[in-house]
């Protein structure tokens, strides 16, 4: 959701106005921005580094 989210051009502040954490300790509430900055930050990293390894 987050990653459609960020295609359409929405700033991290107003993905997490649009998410809702279903499961943990914080259960029903919203993540912060920054949250929402390293969830991105991860996957593109992930992507990256399933990309080169697709490479060799």
């Amino acid at each position: 959701m987050a990653l459609h989210l960020r295609d359409q051009g929405m700033s991290p502040r107003d993905i997490r106005k649009r998410l809702v954490i279903t499961t943990g300790a914080k259960k029903g509430q919203r993540p912060s921005p920054a949250t929402v900055l390293r969830m991105l930050c991860e996957h593109e990293e992930r992507g990256a580094a399933v990309s080169v390894s697709a490479r060799q």
